[in-house]
This record gives C-alpha cells, sequence and structure tokens, in this order.
C-alpha cells in the first residue's frame, strides 16, 4: 500500500510540496484547500504530468478533509504569507486561527498522522498543531532549519565559487531574525568555513540568511519564497517514509534539551520512521550559547501570545 501525504493549502508552498511529493514516487498525495476547485485544478494538472515524471501515485484535490482520511503525514501550509515590511511575528493572530482549525479537522479523521508545519510564524504555529492535536512530540514538527541550512549553504556556496554538493551547514534556533546560523558547524567537504573566510565574510553570510526570507519577499513583492521552502518539506518527507535516519536541523519540542522546556525551537534531530527520533545536543560555546537564548527567549514569547489567543 502506498503512503498517503496530505497538504494542507493550495498555494505555492503547498504546490510544490505536491509535486516534489509526486515526483520522487513518495506515495498518494491529497491537496485540500478552502478554495472550491484550486485544489482540484491543481492535482488534476499535476496527475496529468505522471506519464512525463514517472510517476505512479495518486493525485486527490479536495475541499473535504475526510479525502485526507488515514494520512500517514500532513503538511500544513495554510495560512497569509508575509508583505513587504512584515515580520513572521505579524501573521501569529491570523495564522494561529487557521492552525488550530487545520489541525482540529485533520485529527478528526486521521488517527495517527505524523505532522509538518509550515506556516508562519513557524515555531508558534508549530506549538498550536501540538496543542491542538495532543500527538506525541515526535509526531508534530515544524520546516525551518532544513530552509534555513540550505539558505546558508547556498550563500557559502557562492561566496567560495564551490559546488553547493560539498557544503553542509547548521542553522538552530528560532524561525525569524533571531536564528542562530552555526559557522563552527558549517563546512566544506569537512573544513570548517572559519578556515575558509574571514570574519567579515562570515558575518554577511550569516546576516543574509537570518533575512533570506525577508530578501525574497521584498523582491516578489506580491508573495513569499515557495519552491525552497517546499524542496524542504520534501526533504524531511523523504527522510521519515524511507527511514533514512537523516540528521538535520527542525522545529522540535524540547523537554530540557539546551536549557530549556516545553517550546518548540530548531535543533539537530535525527528523522526516520518513527519521526522524531533523537534530539541531538551540540557542544556550543559560551557566545553561541548567548544567541541561542536570546533566540528561545523571542520564540517562548510568541508561544505566550499562542496560549493567550487560545485560551481567550
Amino acid at each position: 500500500m502506498r503512503n498517503k501525504i496530505t497538504v494542507v493549502g493550495a498555494g505555492q508552498v503547498g504546490t510544490t510540496v505536491a509535486q516534489l511529493t509526486a515526483y520522487k514516487n513518495l506515495g498518494n498525495v491529497v491537496i485540500t484547500d478552502i478554495v472550491e476547485g484550486l485544489p482540484q485544478g491543481k492535482a488534476l494538472d499535476l496527475q496529468e504530468s505522471g506519464c512525463l515524471q514517472v510517476f505512479d501515485g495518486i493525485i486527490t484535490g479536495t475541499n473535504d478533509y475526510k479525502d485526507t482520511a488515514d494520512s500517514d503525514i500532513v503538511v500544513i501550509t495554510a495560512g497569509i504569507p508575509r508583505k513587504p515590511g512584515q515580520d513572521r511575528s505579524d501573521l501569529i493572530a491570523t495564522n494561529a486561527k487557521i492552525v488550530k482549525s487545520v489541525t482540529e479537522q485533520v485529527m478528526e479523521h486521521s488517527k495517527n498522522p505524523l505532522i509538518i508545519v509550515v506556516s508562519n510564524p513557524l515555531d508558534a504555529m508549530v506549538y498550536v498543531a501540538k496543542r491542538v492535536s495532543g500527538l506525541p512530540s515526535e509526531r508534530i514538527m515544524g520546516m525551518a532549519g532544513v530552509l534555513d541550512a540550505a539558505r546558508f549553504r547556498s550563500f557559502v556556496s557562492l561566496e567560495l565559487d564551490c559546488s553547493l554538493v560539498d557544503v553542509d551547514a547548521m542553522v538552530l534556533g528560532g524561525h525569524g531574525d533571531s536564528m542562530v546560523p552555526m559557522p563552527r558547524y558549517t563546512t566544506v567537504s569537512g573544513v570548517p568555513i572559519t578556515d575558509l573566510m574571514n570574519k567579515e565574510q562570515i558575518d554577511r553570510l550569516v546576516d543574509r540568511t537570518r533575512k533570506g526570507g525577508a530578501e525574497i519577499v521584498g523582491l516578489l513583492k506580491t508573495g513569499s519564497a515557495f519552491l525552497a521552502p517546499g524542496a524542504s518539506v520534501v526533504k524531511m518527507i523523504e527522510a521519515i517514509l524511507q527511514d533514512k535516519k537523516r540528521i538535520l536541523p527542525c522545529t522540535v519540542h524540547l523537554s530540557g534539551e539546551y536549557g530549556w522546556k516545553d517550546i518548540f525551537f530548531g535543533v539537530p534531530v535525527k528523522l526516520g520512521h518513527a519521526g522524531i527520533e533523537e534530539i541531538i545536543e551540540l557542544k556550543l560555546l559560551p557566545e553561541e550559547m548567548e544567541q541561542l537564548n536570546r533566540s528561545a527567549t523571542d520564540v517562548q514569547s510568541q508561544i505566550k501570545d499562542v496560549d493567550n489567543l487560545l485560551d481567550g
């Protein structure tokens, strides 16, 4: 039996996730959205590309959550995107209501799905989904670190004029301006970039990584990034469904790791069939820990705002 992957939201990110998931033959895909005809049209268009990309999955578009029943993985992309000049936190009230409603409907029809949240502000929205779903912590996570690390990798590759394949990067913390790119844990063929660049170069790339989403929003003017976010989600789906045991930075529930409890935060984890199979604690320098704590404080503030919204 094929895996069943539901994508909630037929916008740019959701469509990219559905397309890449289908092209990688990861399973049957259900696209759901509140706009009548939108998911159906995109699903049919994608299905008709199957003979060209050679995939066997069935693509379904729907406005009814009954069609998402018994999903193995649910990807939540629903919510309003950022506009130029907005911070991710500006979206919290509207998107918290959307993610709450989506999660309730998902759980009504799937008993034990694995949920990947993409909606912004990411860390707070994963918390909403966890609180509403009641799922075990290992079965709910957010896509942020994979995307932020991909941006950092890209900028390092361009700066050094080297193959992107040889670059590995690590980014910790919340998905926002206080995220913590980790130069000591970012390498080119195993060589830390701290041995390959001067401080000015590294600081510039770190700053660009933190502002990577805003840079794209500013250029597009009427939308936000979707190709790299979609590809990042599919990297996670692939690691889970194929039990790859990939070590990837993801937004997960902390229970004392890195000195923080009861927040969702970006850290390296092992991703496999069970979902989050292990949280990996890196050895951090005092200045790195200070940056991480600052980011965690920002996330904690957003979670308090979410609690007030849900309890109010």
